[in-house]
């Protein structure tokens, strides 16, 4: 190739976050991996470099059509970027809560299912809408003028066809509120009767019930007539006037249930989702069966099937049923919906089904969703921007993700991939090897040029690609066990099993085999057991790793010691917030219906506190300067100077996060390191077992062998570790294994194999073994 710009994309000068002055030239229609220990800056050259300067550019194009309207985003910190093209990025941002969301729906495999009811439905419903759970059915009657010569009135009707269920709104669960979680019917109001949080009666709550003319609220509630009750409860908005203020009334049920129910329930503050948890008990919805869909839309068939059966079924199962289909008017709609559905199978989904709500979708598995509707994409000389698309794949599925990767590649498009696994380094084109270590000591190209040649480089991955895990000669005895018995959660069938106590036990299987439903579903919500996942963690964009693990309170305190001033200075939610951005170091801006950007402060230049807060200092340090410290430094700095602080710290680094800074947003967090966040956040507490879900979620070749060293320590320890995963190196360092398949969806579901490492690899019975024994060299 020559160096010519529309064959290349040259960085020269990157220096976002810990990069520093990087030139790389990547070929283009290529497939780069880069690679590197865990915060050695890959993410910083790839998303917020590369990706980030596409996006910018792209944005600059419409702020001209709107002349100025938008924006204009901040120009990664490097000096050339030459040869770019339009950045397609598909992550593994877990797709919104939204309960009405759905595979489906997320994809265009619903809209085509719909399209295709509402011509060969029998009894015909109508336009596609009749077959939507999102639409309810609406009749209206009355009167209208007409113009017609002399006007004239005449009754007209109007009605729209939708496919909701109108019991529970499409969503397909229905609640139960436990009236006595609500209040205490043997006190008043005024007394504080309400148990809900935050309807106190010292606030508006207090003065509207008060006001309102319903009820007494001197009276205990017990006493309430029930027209009384009623009113209470449930009465409709009404508007009333309070102390000369015009206000709206609800009863409470339906203010709840617009305020705390319709809202995922994990989004939900944790005192408000105890609260939940204590008062509503979530069903299926009786009528329709938890299909979402009103009767009518059920009753509408295509030969034996409705459009509720279709959504349930395996994605697999519902590919062959629409080939079966071969009617000619709608030749064109059954091709595309097949081209989808088969693209589900290709990339490993093929045991979802349409009606699987969309946050229930692993890290891994909403990454593959979006691929889908970039595998049948006409665009070529497109650049694809990946983030650890192996995440949560089974070593059986992991040759399938790299015929994709190269498919999107042969298109003629640039493929970029970040990625720590071996089997998927080895299809590159092109090796960037960042670090040599994390955070500040990273942020360097160590290698760039072909696998073989990082294989011979002497760098921490080129010496680490070939590493291989070997089974223990000896394992641990368990000290007891915990019994699950008839587990039936998703696609599990009646799975009865003894997980051993005391041991590192592993539980694995192919993607979509039942290894979350198994433990999630039957062990994770015990008394004792601490399970860590990969969800998201709650908190606001202002938080991070300080106020996250409580780091930031003895910091705050001794600084305030040292200066002989109030704690909450030190606060960027508090009192020392720059008033400009209150604190967040961002302005963030509102696009509407495009998404929103965010440009740096430049009343604080992004250090989120007053210029006078900042005159404060902490062993020659103010306070902005000590959250941008890496883990690691801090243990050194303040291991002696600030006691308090010295254990979480210790937790952080032995958990593999010492390069990550103390104030770095928990939303730039992976999946991987907010789990093991959350792991060392935990592990002071008193729980005997710990249920961690795939930990080396984007860890290194050489931070999984720290891994399982830290694994090692927790259950010499005492604690018993529960580990669902995929890596062979996890594997053969477990005491038991349990495996599930022998394949995914309805295919799986089963114990096919429980036992010692080294049993399995003689035995050699299952996908897992067979895999784990090629990795052993057995």
């Amino acid at each position: 190739m020559s160096a010519d710009s529309h064959d290349w994309i040259r960085v020269h000068g990157a220096r976002e976050n810990n990069l520093k002055d990087v030139d790389i030239q990547l070929p283009k229609r290529r497939l780069t991996v880069f690679t590197g220990i865990s915060g050695s800056g890959k993410s910083s050259l790839v998303f917020a470099t590369i990706a980030a300067e596409s996006q910018r550019l792209i944005n600059e194009t419409y702020s001209a059509f709107v002349q100025g309207f938008m924006p204009a985003l901040a120009r990664p910190e490097v000096d050339v970027l030459e040869g770019l093209t339009t950045a397609i990025i598909v992550d593994q941002e877990r797709m919104g809560a939204n309960p009405r969301s759905t595979v489906g729906t997320v994809t265009d495999a619903n809209a085509m299912l719909r399209i295709l009811f509402s011509r060969l439905g029998d009894p015909h419903l109508g336009p596609p809408n009749a077959y939507s759970f999102n639409v309810a059915p609406v009749r209206v009657t009355g009167e209208v003028t007409v113009e017609r010569g002399n006007d004239t009135i005449v009754r007209e009707s109007f009605s729209r066809a939708g496919g909701m269920c109108t019991r529970c709104e499409g969503t397909g669960r229905v609640t139960d509120i436990d009236l006595s979680q609500l209040y205490d019917d043997s006190r008043s109001l005024a007394e504080g009767a309400l148990t809900i949080p935050g309807y106190s009666v010292d606030g508006w709550y207090g003065r509207i019930f008060s006001g309102c003319g319903f009820f007494d609220p001197t009276r205990p509630i017990s006493t309430f007539t029930e027209a009384e009750l009623h009113d209470l409860l449930y009465k409709e908005p009404t508007k009333i006037k309070v102390d000369g203020v015009n206000l709206t009334y609800e009863g409470l049920i339906p203010k709840l249930q617009k305020s705390m129910l319709s809202k995922d329930k994990e989004a939900l503050q944790p005192h408000v989702r105890a609260f939940v948890e204590r008062a509503v008990t979530f069903a299926r919805c009786p009528e329709c069966e938890g299909t979402r869909l009103g009767a009518a839309a059920r009753s509408s068939r295509i030969g034996a099937i409705s459009i509720a059966d279709a959504c349930a079924m395996e994605i697999r199962d519902l590919a062959e049923w629409v080939r079966g289909l071969g009617e000619p008017s709608v030749a064109p709609l059954l091709t595309a919906l097949r081209l989808t559905l088969d693209s589900f199978v290709e990339i490993g989904l093929g045991y979802l089904s349409l009606d699987r709500a969309s946050g229930t979708l692993s890290g891994g598995e909403a990454q593959r969703v979006k691929m889908i509707r970039h595998l049948g994409s006409a665009l070529t000389d497109v650049t694809y921007v990946f983030d650890e698309p192996t995440t949560g794949l089974h070593p059986h599925d992991i040759q399938r993700m790299n015929e994709l990767l190269l498919r999107l590649r042969d298109k003629g498009n640039t493929v970029l991939v970040v990625e720590h696994k071996p089997e998927a380094i080895a299809i590159a084109d092109h090796v960037v090897d960042l670090g040599p270590l994390a955070g500040t000591a990273g942020g360097q190209v160590m290698f760039e040029g072909t696998v073989e040649g990082l294989r011979a480089s002497g760098t921490l991955t080129g010496r680490h690609l070939d590493d291989r895990a070997t089974v223990k000669p000896s394992v641990r005895k368990p000290s007891g066990a915990l019994e699950v018995r008839g587990a039936t959660r998703h696609n599990l069938r009646g799975v009865d099993v003894d997980i051993p106590l005391g041991v590192l036990c592993v539980v694995t299987g192919v993607a979509g085999s039942g290894k979350s439903s198994l433990i999630h579903g039957s062990v994770a919500k015990r008394d004792g057991v601490v399970a860590i996942d990969q969800g998201a963690i709650k908190g606001s964009r202002r938080s991070n790793p300080a106020t996250y693990t409580g780091l930031l309170d003895p910091i705050r305190k001794a600084f305030a010691k040292a200066n002989g001033v109030k704690p909450a200075l030190f606060s960027a939610n508090s009192e020392g917030a720059c008033p400009t951005c209150n604190g967040a170091g961002v302005i963030y801006t509102d696009l509407g219906m495009m998404a929103g950007v965010a440009s740096t402060c430049e009343e604080c230049e992004g250090k989120r506190f007053q210029a006078a807060v900042l005159g404060y200092h902490l062993d020659g340090r103010d306070i902005s300067e000590v959250l941008a410290m890496p883990v690691s430094e801090a243990l050194e700095v303040f291991e002696e100077r600030i006691p308090a602080a010295r254990a979480i710290l210790t937790r952080l680094a032995d958990v593999g996060l010492g390069y990550i800074s103390l104030g770095q947003p928990l939303t730039t967090l992976s999946g991987g390191e907010r789990q093991r966040l959350k792991l060392a956040t935990h592990m002071g507490d008193k729980g005997g077992v710990y249920v961690l879900d795939e930990p080396t979620t984007g860890l290194h070749l050489a931070d999984v062998e720290n891994l399982l060293g830290l694994l090692d320590r927790l259950v010499d320890s005492g604690k018993s570790v529960i580990v669902i995963e995929h890596h062979q190196a996890v594997m053969a360092h477990a005491d038991w294994i349990i495996d599930l398949g022998p394949g995914a969806g309805h295919d799986g579901g089963k114990i096919v194999f429980e036992g010692t490492p080294a049993d399995l690899v003689a035995a050699r019975s299952t996908l897992t073994g067979e895999h784990l024994a090629a990795y052993v060299g057995r």
